[in-house]
């Protein structure tokens, strides 16, 4: 009992609350972005990859969709102006491409835009961000694997006169009942990843060197049929139609980003980065552009409507030969078998940054000590996205990854002109020309592309980050590690 003269102990007083605002708003530093760089629960990830490994990771993730799988949708929306919609697409991946490389180089972490935002735009902006890249790539995985086993199919024909049944290369809906080739490819694809980045990018750069040398044979054999009478009326639907299929071929372009998540195990990622961004950007939009200019030369543009428009089909009508046809179905097989290699890298590196933030399971970002890879996030993603697209008739959840891509591309190109504003003296080992001019393009050229997709693909987005928002409130934004850092 304290005597009447004697003052009571003086109390704390309580900490204010955070509000709302502040809580969906907090920023992880840039400085504790990149000293964090690498590590994971149980061990850290291992800088083993060159410039030309992270190109090749680039053109691996996006070299290979437009073509070999999207080419014979865009071609019906816009007839022979379908070389302009590629431009087009290009050229709203460019912008987005000159904002990623400055991040990058700047930032080089394996969030890639999903840790831009966090550290420009806030917590919920970031989540979002990262929740558009689960859909960017895992719905992607799952829909360049249902292409490479209609490739596969070509070649089994092409070689030894027979084809999977339909029960076995079609998912329920599609006119089968499991879609196996699909599955095999991103089980091969976990087991070359569970085996080390360094090693999976030297299968990658084989594959990509396979897949160019298709691509330049297509365009060797295509331009003998090639008639320019197929270009007499070069844009039939009008200019609208080019917007329309160049939001479709949007995306062929997804993957470019890839290198981006490989920050934490690239040698010099302050330099390399940037440069295998740019350089392989202008790659694929050169051989989309010259491929797309070859296939409609040799084929009239109304007969990719209704038909399988395949290269290989191209080819062979081209020749009169079925050797042609089969030979380029053997370099998809290949090809996008790369594409299901990186782009499933890409999902486990976002991953791995969002759990050691705490907004998904810690499961996700636990690293073997021994082959310096997140294993169990490997094989977790791999399952679900070979599940999906083995079970799950995809339909437009396709067009929802593309739609998906551009929000979290615009959200780059906005966090470039913040972290601009906010932290002008950091170094920046690139910088996005024309000062804010060129990531406002990147932004407007996004958010029209966005505008040219269906009403039904924005309800599909609609539903996908409404039920993103529910897994946040019940869970990331509890468990972050900002969050259990401020009690």
């Amino acid at each position: 009992m304290l005597d009447q003269g004697t003052a009571a102990p003086a109390t704390e007083p309580p900490a204010p609350k955070a509000s709302a605002l502040s809580v969906l708003t907090r920023r992880k530093p840039v400085e504790a972005l990149v000293s964090e760089g690498g590590q994971g629960e149980g061990g850290s990830l291992r800088r083993s990859l060159s410039m030309w490994q992270l190109t090749m990771i680039s053109i691996g993730a996006t070299l290979g969709t437009g073509i070999f799988v999207v080419l014979g949708e865009a071609v019906p929306e816009a007839g022979p102006a379908v070389t302009l919609a590629f431009v087009f697409a290009g050229l709203t991946a460019l912008f987005s491409a000159l904002s990623y490389a400055e991040l990058a180089g700047t930032i080089p972490v394996s969030g890639s835009s999903y840790s831009y935002a966090y550290a420009t735009l806030g917590e919920l902006v970031a989540w979002i961000c990262g929740w558009c890249l689960l859909l960017e790539y895992g719905v992607s995985v799952a829909a360049v694997a249902v292409g490479w086993g209609d490739y596969l199919n070509e070649l089994l024909d092409g070689t030894i006169g027979v084809t999977l049944p339909a029960a076995l290369s079609a998912p329920p809906g599609d006119g089968g009942v499991f879609n196996l080739p699909a599955l095999i490819v991103v089980v091969l694809a976990m087991l070359f990843l569970l085996g080390g980045a360094k090693e999976s990018a030297r299968a990658n750069t084989i594959m990509v060197m396979v897949k160019i040398g298709a691509l330049v044979l297509f365009c060797a054999v295509g331009v003998m049929g090639f008639k320019s009478g197929n270009y007499s009326d070069f844009m039939p639907l009008g200019l609208e139609s080019v917007g329309a299929a160049g939001a479709i071929l949007f995306f062929s372009y997804i993957g470019f980003d890839a290198a981006s998540t490989a920050g934490e195990e690239a040698k010099n990622p302050k330099r390399d980065l940037p440069r295998a961004i740019m350089l392989s950007l202008v790659i694929v939009t050169a051989l989309y552009v010259l491929v797309a200019a070859v296939a409609v030369g040799a084929w009239d543009w109304k007969k990719f409507a209704g038909t399988d428009a395949t290269l290989a089909a191209i080819m062979n009508d081209v020749t009169g030969q079925s050797f042609w046809g089969t030979l380029l179905a053997a370099g998809a097989v290949i090809s996008i078998a790369s594409v299901v290699l990186t782009v499933l890298y890409g999902q486990t590196r976002i991953l791995f940054a969002m759990s050691r933030d705490g907004l998904v399971p810690k499961v996700f970002g636990r690293v073997n000590p021994k082959t310096g890879t997140p294993r169990a996030n490997t094989v977790i993603v791999a399952l679900f996205c070979g599940v999906l697209a083995a079970a799950i008739p995809l339909g437009e959840l396709v067009n929802a990854t593309s739609i998906g891509t551009l929000f979290a591309f615009a959200l780059v190109n906005v966090a470039v002109i913040v972290l601009r504003f906010t932290q002008p003296t950091m170094d920046r080992t690139f910088k996005v020309p024309f000062g804010p001019l060129f990531p406002v393009l990147g932004f407007l050229f996004c958010g029209y592309s966005m505008y040219s997709l269906d009403v039904i693909t924005w309800v599909y987005f609609g539903v996908w980050m409404a039920v993103g928002l529910v897994v946040y409130f019940l869970y990331g934004m509890r468990r972050s590690r900002l969050a259990t850092a401020e009690k």
